[in-house]
């Protein structure tokens, strides 16, 4: 017969109690207590940073979202254009076209008398960056040319351009460019075209 043996005893002893081991607090404590902080912090961060706002001729009916296109529609019926030259100091020159049988007639093509606006308001929007956003007024200077100054910001971006005239006759001419360049040229939405 074989005598019984205590059993072998494997491994090292803690001769510390359980929760005065570092593992406890790492991984018990830690990181939830690194979690909560971080949940606080992004909360915090989502209230603090808000997204800009739109803009455009958007509306809210109920729950809804429209976009009022009348204007454009306008410029279109009208057959507006233009051109826009961007100088190195700043000034904006826009020239503002009306069709040739509007000047032969001298009427729109609604049957207004054709005439040019003293003002026409201009809006260039940065396509992520509101800070460099600019608004200013283009101002009639002779037969069909407007001016303004304007200083853009010298990193070449994609910026909404948008000419509008909120008289008497309201429309708005809209395009897409990347500034700063030479010149922008802008046509009525082909959108609108019948088939």
């Amino acid at each position: 017969m074989k005598k019984s043996t205590s059993p072998v005893k494997f491994g090292h002893q803690d001769t510390q109690p359980w929760y005065k081991n570092y593992m406890v607090l790492v991984f018990v404590i830690g990181l939830p207590l690194f979690v909560v902080v971080a949940c606080l912090w992004f909360v915090y961060y989502s209230v603090q940073i808000k997204d800009t706002v739109v803009r455009d001729d958007w509306y809210m009916d109920g729950k809804t979202l429209y976009q009022d296109v009348s204007r454009d529609k306008l410029a279109h019926d009208l057959d507006l254009s233009g051109d826009m030259i961007f100088d190195k100091d700043g000034t904006v020159t826009f020239t503002l076209h009306y069709p040739s049988d509007s000047l032969k007639s001298g009427k729109l093509h609604d049957g207004t008398p054709l005439y040019y606006p003293k003002k026409l308001n201009l809006s260039i929007s940065h396509a992520t960056d509101i800070s460099k956003d600019r608004d200013g007024v283009l101002t009639h200077t002779q037969g069909n040319k407007y001016t303004s100054h304007i200083d853009l910001d010298g990193l070449e971006s994609k910026y909404y351009v948008q000419v509008s005239n909120e008289g008497k006759l309201n429309w708005r001419l809209r395009e897409v460019g990347k500034l700063p360049q030479a010149e922008i040229s802008f046509q009525p939405l082909h959108s609108f075209d019948e088939k």
